[in-house]
């Protein structure tokens, strides 16, 4: 027998700021190795232990490869296989019939199960545009962040992630890159052979905390208090870049003003911290040449996230570290890409162009989903079809969202790759294509290229993309416009403004040929100003935001729920949790492959030795986390990684494959951050007692 070989260029579609060019080995039609690509610039042959076992994932044995119709309760997951004709004529049927009567209580859920374009929102939005359903506010990851670099940059850009192996001092701020960011880690860990001080601010003394010549375990929901604490001593003891603030920033006098009452002593208090550490810090961040910082998502979620991130995103402009590549922040990078949103999904085609589109956030689906439906809410949701998402496992108070999802009354349709816990409460599940089986075009938020992803296998059993279920709906409804007939390659074509300068005459051929293209871009992104802004700089005050009925001004905003903030409910509930995710899950992607399953182990909570104590918990103990909004069990680890009054519980676990049948999301809640509605999963207080 002849074997024939071949390697397809592709990229990573999930979750990760690192957005990794891949080589996909194929053999005789199945892929048999997925690699990092050597010649990309930030991937340079190195992938997760995740994506590394892709093939894991595409040949497991309970994927999902044919359409199957519920026949048992919701919830139970029992279902029936069916044609795709059979299934796709009753989907079509049902919301057409709602469509007709009232086509807002139909509601799609996604986000991002893939990171592409194609097989995100492109023909998926424009089927529920032409239906004229409601729109979801996609905010459940990254909206607080995005709101804030949006009105202090213009948009989500920061550092070309190469540059920090050059970078004097990182300040690593809210983020565990070990687990959420390997290649920035690779850079770090280079710069720090170099001579770089590492200094990682955040709650946990996480795997990357641990390996800085730093730690600052700050209460959650204060990184806006110690960033202003900052640039307090900054100010005061002008260690500022006059001549960068004069010409590139917008407002330093109000800012100036702001900051005189965040003195070290105070941001200590708020903080958790010694006034020392808040001082020392500011001192070195003036001092080293350059200084970087690497800005992730976790401290956003908490009710202050937004103005969180607009206070530490100030910090590069008052000492002026853009004026060297190694110098700024990185949050994201995707506002870089220039992205034809409208061509992709066509808001034209809604049947009501007078009136705005009712707006359901995806954050409150527990409450959206049991709400009856009123003049202030809109009608009530009656269909939702969940793709690129699993909201049972990962919605914030997941009992509010189980509730919702159980109700007999909603039409639900779910594409997946696996039954999930959403896709145990579905009418109709829809077996969709993983990245190896079909084509995608992809931005990063970690670094600054462009990547195609090429099919490298025929898609197994009968799974479609879902750019092809989505066209085949659309025929079932007998709708004629001809963009329901774009390909995938067209529509591939069709998602960037390929004449914008940053793509440096590029096109979608050339980069489905290469695999990948840099943005054309300054080394110094703005060195000379020059920011997305309606000023063009950084703006310290947003216009705005006063506008818009924020304060203009970065503020700390308390948490909802902490000890300062709520003494009533920390007297019942005395424990801040948070949740990251664990090393080897990404969301809730991965969790079902065994191998990464059983390198997690079981669901653990990290408590203090003096809050263990106190509660007579010792190491190794099956222990009940609790608050109002409901209770999950998990094995104590009692360490000091986790400072005082602060427990950590790592997620995010398909609740099916618990122990208890739950994850973290049982305790958190509904709660919206002060700037882009996004939810508050840190912002979040428990108890923690012995199982019975």
């Amino acid at each position: 027998m002849t074997t024939s070989t071949h390697v397809v260029r592709a990229a990573c579609p999930h979750d990760c700021p690192d957005t990794c060019a891949l080589h996909v080995s194929v053999e005789n039609g199945v892929a048999i190795k997925v690699q990092g690509d050597p010649d990309h610039p930030t991937t340079k042959g190195v992938l997760c232990t995740k994506v590394s076992r892709y093939t894991e994932r595409t040949y497991h044995p309970d994927r999902l490869l044919r359409p199957l119709k519920r026949v048992g309760p919701k919830g139970r997951g029992q279902f029936v296989e069916v044609s795709w004709d059979e299934a796709l004529d009753e989907i079509a049927a049902r919301l057409g019939e709602i469509a007709a009567r009232e086509p807002e209580a139909i509601l799609p859920y996604s986000y991002a199960g893939t990171m592409g374009f194609v097989q995100g929102e492109s023909m998926a939005a424009r089927f529920f545009n032409k239906l004229g359903a409601s729109e979801l506010d996609r905010t459940i990851c990254a909206s607080a962040g995005a709101a804030g670099l949006r009105y202090t940059y213009g948009a989500g850009v920061g550092m070309h992630v190469e540059h920090f192996v050059d970078s004097k001092l990182i300040l690593i701020w809210g983020s565990n890159p070990i687990t959420s960011s390997v290649h920035f880690w690779a850079i770090a860990q280079e710069a720090k052979r170099r001579g770089a001080k590492l200094i990682a601010i955040d709650p946990y003394r996480s795997l990357t905390a641990e390996k800085c010549h730093q730690h600052i375990a700050l209460l959650p929901g204060t990184d806006a208090a110690l960033a202003l604490g900052m640039m307090h001593v900054l100010i005061a003891e002008d260690r500022v870049d006059h001549e960068y603030i004069a010409r590139h920033t917008v407002g330093y006098a109000q800012l100036k003003e702001r900051v005189r009452r965040y003195t070290p002593a105070r941001v200590a208090e708020i903080c958790g911290i010694d006034e020392a550490t808040i001082t020392t810090l500011a001192r070195e961040y003036a001092s080293a040449k350059p200084a970087a910082i690497r800005l992730n998502y976790g401290m956003q979620r908490a009710k202050g996230g937004g103005q969180a991130t607009r206070a530490v995103a100030c910090l590069p402009a008052l000492i002026g570290a853009w004026r060297d590549p190694a110098g700024g922040m990185l949050m994201s990078t995707s506002g870089y890409a220039p992205v034809d949103a409208v061509a992709l999904a066509r808001p034209d085609l809604r049947p009501r162009q007078d009136k705005p589109a009712r707006v359901v956030n995806m954050s409150v689906i527990g409450d959206a989903l049991c709400h009856p439906g009123d003049d202030s809410f809109g009608p009530k949701i009656e269909a939702l079809v969940v793709y690129n998402s699993n909201p049972v496992a990962v919605a914030p108070e997941s009992s509010k969202v189980a509730a919702g999802f159980g109700r007999e009354d909603l039409f639900t349709v779910v594409l997946e790759h696996f039954q999930t816990d959403t896709a145990d409460y579905a009418d109709f599940v829809l077996p969709a294509t993983t990245q190896l089986e079909h084509l995608d075009i992809h931005k990063a938020y970690g670094h600054t290229y462009l990547l195609a992803n090429n099919p490298a296998i025929a898609p197994l059993g009968e799974a479609k993309p879902n750019s092809e279920i989505f066209r085949l709906l659309a025929r079932r409804m007998a709708w004629q416009d001809a963009c329901f007939s774009d390909t995938d390659d067209q529509l591939a074509e069709q998602s960037v403004r390929w004449s914008d300068a940053r793509m440096a005459g590029s096109d979608w051929e050339t980069l489905k040929r290469n695999g990948w293209i840099r943005y054309d871009l300054p080394e110094a992104p703005f060195a000379n100003g020059q920011f997305y802004t309606p000023s063009g700089k950084c703006e310290f005050y947003s216009e705005r935001l006063l506008q818009e009925g924020f304060d203009p001004l970065p503020d700390w905003v308390p948490p909802y729920e902490s000890v300062a903030s709520n003494p009533a409910l920390a007297a019942r509930f005395p424990l801040a949790m948070i949740s990251p995710p664990a090393r080897n899950f990404l969301n809730s992607s991965f969790v079902n492959v065994d191998s990464l399953r059983a390198s997690v182990g079981e669901p653990t909570l990290d408590i203090h030795p003096s809050d263990a104590a106190s509660r007579g918990i010792v190491d190794g103990v099956e222990v009940r986390i609790f608050n109002d909004r409901g209770t999950l069990t998990a094995k104590a680890r009692v360490t000091d990684r986790a400072r005082e009054g602060v427990v950590v519980g790592l997620s995010i676990w398909w609740k099916k494959l618990a122990p208890d049948g739950k994850n973290a999301n049982e305790v958190t809640s509904q709660q919206l951050t002060d700037l882009g509605r996004a939810p508050t999963f840190y912002d979040c207080l428990v108890d923690v007692a012995p199982a019975p």
